[in-house]
C-alpha cells in the first residue's frame, strides 16, 4: 500500500478583469488530501473533515473524486485511489475550495504513480474535478492552485505564468456568508454590449502590461471589472462599501474573489495590504457580517506533496 499527502492553496479566481482565465494563489489557507493507491480499479472518497456542511462522498459528484477518476486513465491497469480530504477553505467562500480539493488529490495521486503525468494532464483532470462543483470546466482556480502565483488558465494546453511585482501583496477578506458558485454564475445570464467587452479587454491588457512592467500606475488603471462585478455585487451585502474601504486604505484595486462573497485587494507592500484588510473587515462589520482577513504575498506557492 502506498500513500501520499498533498496541500493545495486557496486562490483568487478571475482577479477582477480575467473572468474564468486569470487566477492567483494565496499563501495561507488551503485543503489537504491524503491519497492511498489501491488495487480496486475505482476511486473511493473515504472521508471529508473540516466542513460543517455535508459534501458528496460519491466520487463522480466530488471534486477530488472526479479529478482522481480522470487521473485513473493514466494509472496502471487495475489501480484505484482512496482519498481523505481535510478542508481548510470555507464552502462557498470564493476562495477556490473546490479547486483546492481537486488539485491536492491529484498532486498526491500523481506522486504515487510509477510514471507521473505532465502538468497539462493534471490541469485537465483538475478542471474535470472543478466541473463537479460548478457545472463547468474552468481553470482560473485550479491553475494557480497547481502552479502558484498569478496564472493565465486556458481551456486547452498548459497554464501560463504571469510575473507579479516583488512588492505585491494581496489582502483577502472572507465574510461569514455562503455564496454558491452556481448561483453566482446564474447572475451573469443575459446579454452584454460589445462596448462592455471592449472596455474589459482594454483593462485586461493594461493590467497584464502592469504585471510585466511592475508598474503600479498601470495596475491601478487595469484593476477594474466592468463586465462581471456589476452583476454579482448585489449578491454580496455591503460590497460597495467594502471595496471603497480598500481603495481609501491605498489599495491599487479591489474586486470580488472568484464567485464571492470574499473580496480581495492588490496592494503595494504588506503594511498597505494589512490596512486594506482591516478596513474591509470593518466595512463588512458595518453591513452586519463578521469576516476573516488574510494577507498573502503576490507570488504565493502552489500545491506540493507534504508527506509520503
Amino acid at each position: 500500500m502506498k500513500q501520499a499527502k498533498a496541500f493545495a492553496p486557496a486562490s483568487v479566481g478571475n482577479v477582477a478583469v480575467g473572468f474564468d482565465v486569470l487566477g492567483q494563489a494565496l499563501d495561507g489557507p488551503g485543503d489537504t488530501a491524503t491519497v492511498t493507491l489501491m488495487s480496486s480499479g475505482v476511486v473511493v472518497v473515504k472521508a471529508i473533515r473540516g466542513c460543517p456542511h455535508a459534501l458528496p462522498l460519491e466520487a463522480a459528484a466530488n471534486t477530488a473524486g472526479r479529478a482522481l477518476q480522470s487521473l485513473l486513465a493514466h494509472a496502471p491497469e487495475g489501480a484505484g485511489f482512496e482519498v481523505e480530504l481535510d478542508k481548510g477553505i470555507a464552502l462557498g467562500s470564493g476562495m477556490g475550495g473546490s479547486a483546492a480539493s481537486a488539485v491536492a488529490a491529484l498532486v498526491a495521486g500523481n506522486a504515487l504513480l510509477p510514471t507521473p503525468v505532465s502538468l497539462s494532464v493534471l490541469y485537465q483532470a483538475a478542471m474535470d474535478g472543478e466541473a463537479a462543483a460548478s457545472g463547468s470546466r474552468h481553470g482560473d482556480n485550479v491553475a494557480p492552485s497547481l502552479l502558484g502565483g498569478l496564472v493565465i488558465a486556458p481551456a486547452e494546453g498548459e497554464p501560463v505564468r504571469v510575473p507579479v511585482p516583488s512588492w505585491l501583496f494581496v489582502a483577502l477578506v472572507h465574510p461569514h456568508a455562503v455564496l454558491e458558485t452556481k448561483r453566482a454564475r446564474a447572475a451573469l445570464a443575459g446579454s452584454y454590449a460589445l462596448s462592455e467587452f471592449v472596455h474589459q479587454s482594454e483593462r485586461l491588457a493594461v493590467f497584464l502590461a502592469g504585471c510585466h512592467a511592475a508598474d503600479a500606475a498601470l495596475l491601478r488603471r487595469g484593476l477594474e471589472d466592468v463586465l462581471v462585478e456589476p452583476r454579482r455585487a448585489p449578491l454580496i451585502p455591503g460590497f460597495a462599501e467594502v471595496k471603497a474601504a480598500a481603495l481609501r486604505a491605498g489599495a491599487l484595486g479591489a474586486s470580488i474573489s472568484g464567485a464571492g462573497p470574499s473580496v480581495f485587494a492588490w496592494c503595494e507592500g504588506r503594511a498597505q495590504a494589512q490596512a486594506a484588510a482591516d478596513a474591509m473587515v470593518a466595512a463588512f462589520g458595518a453591513a452586519g457580517l463578521k469576516a476573516d482577513a488574510f494577507v498573502s504575498v503576490g507570488a504565493a506557492p502552489g500545491a506540493r506533496v507534504v508527506a509520503r
